[in-house]
């Protein structure tokens, strides 16, 4: 409760009203001055001598303006970063701090066709919103570099390298993207084969720009994609939950065949794994970015059916002789050829589903399958489904006739969207196996006491496993997995492979809200990449922001994207370099993920209207062996230090790396990676309470009170039950830092945030804990300042001894708590510091004016205000942190512990630097040791000066 308004308060105390004049008038001076701009090596905002200067780039993931504002809960990160950027300014480095916002994407458009307003006014008005809130917490960002996705003058550069991207393509050769030129030249010189096979000269101009298309890193093919009807989009596998509905609205997803553009992210899958060795990240992100990108080494096996072939992957060929029958995924192209019409003769009821064909049933299933996502169809705990295809295929090594199913437990999105099923030896197989009475073999001895009615994954040697052309028996699993992989070679009908979860990324949105893709299709539909000097191409005015929506149940239907009916845009007449010709636009979008794929590089050069980054600029901010990679072995570059949630470490982390390593091998950036170091932060929680309908209330009015020996709670007279939880508005207990700065003022609010505990962990959110901040605060102000006149309480006279030894710890401890982001254990000795001035009458400038410094990062008008009245001109942000004095970090005295027999009998408080032999005197001297002893014999004394003594009697 605030107490701003009692009378008996002294005039000058730091109160939430002072705090907020304060606040205001170092905001706006700070604003005026340009305090937190930072300085170039080169371009529009080059300053001589940069070049040479330390550098640190500071920086959190972008921000998303919704309509509902911040709570309490999203400025935790910002606070960090900008304590962090304060300090390393104190240090001597040139920091670069920023924030942008991410503002295009799905709720901004759902919003615009609910109340028929521009996306682009209602998305300015929340980013308007953001920066006010922002900006009242004292910020630090260089305002100039400040960016949105939804500024043409940004996404110009944005469509410019997604251009750079399609005029790329992959050279497994040199594991490098090349420009496309280089392409068309090796297949014209025959260095690399086309496609079917022909001489270059001999294609079309349709078929040449086909062939181009299939090795450009953005493509667009007809794929598999996830096609959600109740919102008239497709969405990426990502945005889709476990129960197969989209992230955003709760809308059923269906698999389907679309013309989709499509990032070839697959081409990187090697380098987007083994460089995470490289980054200093925390290890749960690299293990979540390694499982998605699902590395496997194994081999490809042909499988002969009838004129055609079913190709698997399998990380087990050493169990071929235990494949039994064999799965395809729904998906799978094959099935449109060699399901037949009649069932084969002796096909069991139990593979049928009951259909009257094969194709019947085929056709039943692939619709069922299409209602699931790919995360529900390999849930492992559920019932294994799925129907036999009519048709049997050959193994290639053990020569059986194997039947042929299809199940959605497997993905068209793995290996080859085709499995030979081990049931022996594979739990999902078995249990498909054990539903549809399908035999099992095994070929590896399960060990001693395995329970036979289950498949065995564990070691052991091959058995069931010869014939006239291969003997595996006896043999452990990787020799037999060696010799089974090098008979398939020899004999053409396989080949040792390591294949990938990681499918190639879906880039194409039927949206409005979006960047628009700068491509146009002739007359023959082949694609061009608008040139750079008609960049950027503009989002279009649209009468009607939504996409055709349909039934969400409505499977067969067929996307619309709203940039289609804005005819005048779509057709135009250009010159891309041989004369005037009549294109059409494409007319889908990008997904909200392209805009923060490199939104870290245009931080460096955001007032470059040139080029999307000076070189020397992004050399100098993002290189490799500056920063934090100053003295690394194999440093990757990117930025210093990145904060963030944990939620985005298969989207926007996953998709950034692979444009920033296009750029990389392209010769546009230095550094290999955008980010070198990531701190992933805990979250901010929050109490919510509910009635006995189950129905949220207002947390705010709850009351809280005594009952039977335990906290009770009431709403309105009401008892209430308590949950603990995430901060939001559907459960009415948001606290806005609005409400915060308001009844304490900025600073107190950003200490707490910091003081709550370590950076990584979630905390609750205590309202009325806020109070021991302000306490602290005004306790540092009620230390320099007198409360009743004004004036300066300082003097300046040498601090004692006790007090200087503490501040230098002080100066030490804070300096590394500051380093590791450890500010919650920083607030706790500032406060012990600021504690032990109380006692003073005048405290010594001495200590003060430090204490004033370390304090700044953390409550930085408070610091400023106070180091003016100290006496100083010009902001306290680039004043040197404080150095601590070594010989002042040494104890004076240690406390020695004095053991018995190993038990602690008694303590001495001695002088640091005390010999054994003086130790042990006084040891041996005091009364309860003398006690304790009694007429025993002291047979040993083993002295550890000066913190141990250890009596053996």
């Amino acid at each position: 409760m605030s107490t701003q308004h009692n009378d008996a308060i002294p005039p000058h105390r730091y109160t939430a009203a002072l705090a907020g004049q304060i606040e205001q008038r170092w905001q706006d001076r700070w604003e005026e001055e340009g305090t937190f701009e930072v300085p170039n090596p080169a371009g529009p905002w080059g300053e001589p001598g940069v070049a040479e200067r330390p550098k640190r780039m500071v920086q959190d993931m972008f921000s998303y303006p919704s309509g509902a504002g911040l709570h309490v809960g999203h400025p935790l990160p910002y606070i960090a970063t900008d304590t962090y950027a304060r300090y390393l300014r104190t240090t001597g480095a040139n920091v670069l701090f920023t924030q942008g916002f991410d503002a295009f994407g799905l709720p901004a458009e759902q919003f615009a066709v609910k109340t028929g307003q521009h996306p682009r006014k209602t998305t300015e008005e929340n980013i308007a919103v953001f920066k006010r809130q922002l900006r009242r917490l004292g910020l630090s960002y260089d305002q100039r570099r400040r960016i949105s996705t939804i500024d043409p003058s940004y996404y110009r550069w944005t469509q410019w390298i997604f251009t750079k991207i399609f005029d790329a393509w992959y050279d497994e050769r040199t594991g490098r993207a090349r420009h496309i030129d280089d392409l068309v030249a090796a297949y014209a010189s025959g260095e690399l084969p086309t496609p079917d096979g022909r001489p270059w000269a001999e294609l079309s101009r349709v078929e040449q720009a086909d062939a181009v298309d299939q090795r450009r890193l953005a493509y667009k093919r007809e794929v598999p994609v996830n096609w959600a009807p109740g919102l008239g989009t497709v969405v990426a596998n990502e945005e889709v939950t476990n129960e197969g509905l989209t992230e955003r609205g709760d809308m059923p997803v269906f698999r389907r065949n679309l013309a989709q553009w499509m990032m070839r992210i697959t081409a990187y899958a090697d380098r987007l794994a083994d460089d995470l060795d490289r980054v200093e990240w925390p290890e749960s992100i690299k293990t979540m970015q390694r499982n998605w990108i699902g590395r496997s080494h194994g081999a490809a096996i042909r499988f002969p059916l009838g004129d055609n072939e079913i190709e698997v992957f399998t990380t087990r060929p050493d169990t071929i002789f235990g494949a039994t029958f064999m799965v395809v995924a729904p998906e799978h192209p094959l099935l449109d050829q060699v399901v037949p019409q009649e069932w084969p003769e002796g096909t069991k009821d139990a593979w049928t589903g009951g259909a009257a064909s094969p194709k019947e049933a085929v056709s039943a299933y692939r619709l069922q399958a299409s209602r699931k996502s790919d995360l529900e169809r390999q849930t492992d705990d559920k019932a294994k489904t799925g129907v036999f295809t009519g048709v049997f295929a050959t193994n290639p090594v053990s020569g059986a006739q194997v039947p042929v199913f299809v199940a959605d437990y497997v993905l068209m999105g793995y290996g080859t969207g085709a499995i030979m099923a081990v049931p022996a030896e594979d739990p999902r197989d078995w249990d498909f196996a054990k539903a549809y009475d399908l035999p099992y073999l095994r070929t590896v001895q399960p060990a001693e006491g395995h329970d036979e009615d289950r498949a065995y994954t564990g070691p052991g040697v091959m058995i069931n496993s010869d014939n006239e052309r291969i003997s595996l028996n006896g043999k452990e699993i990787d020799q037999a997995k060696a010799d089974v992989i090098a008979l398939l070679e020899r004999e053409g009908t396989g080949r040792g492979t390591i294949t990938y979860k990681l499918r190639d990324w879906l880039f194409s949105r039927q949206r409005y809200w979006g960047e628009p893709f700068p491509i146009v299709y002739d007359e023959d539909g082949v694609a061009h990449a608008v040139p750079a000097s008609m960049l950027p191409v503009e989002l279009p005015e649209v009468a009607d922001y939504s996409p055709k929506t349909y039934d969400p149940r409505d499977a067969a239907s067929t996307p619309q994207a709203p940039l289609s009916r804005a005819e005048d845009w779509v057709e135009v007449e250009l010159d891309l370099g041989d004369g005037p010709k009549k294109y059409r636009r494409e007319t889908d979008t990008m997904p909200n993920w392209a805009g923060s794929c490199w939104y870290e590089i245009r931080y460096t050069d955001a007032g470059n209207h040139e080029v999307f980054v000076d070189p020397e600029v992004e050399r100098y901010w993002m290189g490799p062996g500056r920063g934090e990679g100053e003295g690394r072995a194999n440093d990757t570059g990117g930025v210093d230090l990145y904060i963030g949630g944990a939620e985005h470490a298969v989207l926007h982390l996953l998709y950034a790396r692979f444009w920033h390593k296009v750029l990389f091998d392209l010769g546009y950036v230095s550094s290999e990676e955008p980010f070198r170091r990531l701190f992933i932060h805990g979250y901010v929680q929050a109490y919510a309470f509910r009635d006995d309908r189950g129905q949220p209330v207002p947390a705010a009015e709850v009351q809280e009170h005594e009952e039977a020996g335990r906290t009770a709670y009431t709403w309105q007279g009401q008892p209430v039950t308590r949950e603990y939880g995430k901060m939001g508005k559907s459960l009415k207990n948001v606290v806005t830092p609005d409400e915060m700065c308001e009844e304490y003022g900025a600073d107190t609010f950003r200490v707490y945030e910091m003081s709550m505990g370590p950076l990584d962990q979630s905390r609750p959110w205590e309202t009325r804990a806020v109070v021991g901040s302000q306490r602290f605060l005004q306790r540092l102000w009620r230390n320099v300042i007198d409360e009743e006149t004004g004036a300066l309480r300082v003097s300046d006279a040498a601090p004692d001894e006790a007090t200087l030894r503490l501040l230098h710890k002080t100066i030490d401890g804070v300096r590394r708590d500051f380093e590791s982001l450890g500010f919650n254990t920083a607030v706790a000795k500032l406060i012990e510091l600021n504690n032990a001035l109380t006692r003073s009458e005048a405290p010594p400038r001495a200590v003060v004016e430090p204490l004033v410094q370390m304090v700044s990062p953390l409550a930085p008008h408070l610091a400023e205000e106070l180091w003016e009245r100290l006496g100083h001109n010009g902001s306290i942000a680039y004043e040197p942190f404080p150095e601590a004095d070594p010989a002042l970090l040494a104890d004076d005295t240690v406390t020695c512990v004095i053991q018995i027999k190993g038990k602690v009998r008694d303590r001495l408080e001695v002088a640091a630097d005390i010999s054994a032999a003086d130790l042990e005197t006084q040891a041996l001297a005091t009364e309860k040791i003398k006690a304790a002893v009694g007429d025993q014999v002291i047979r040993k004394v083993i002295v550890r000066a000066p913190k141990l003594v250890n009596i053996v009697v």
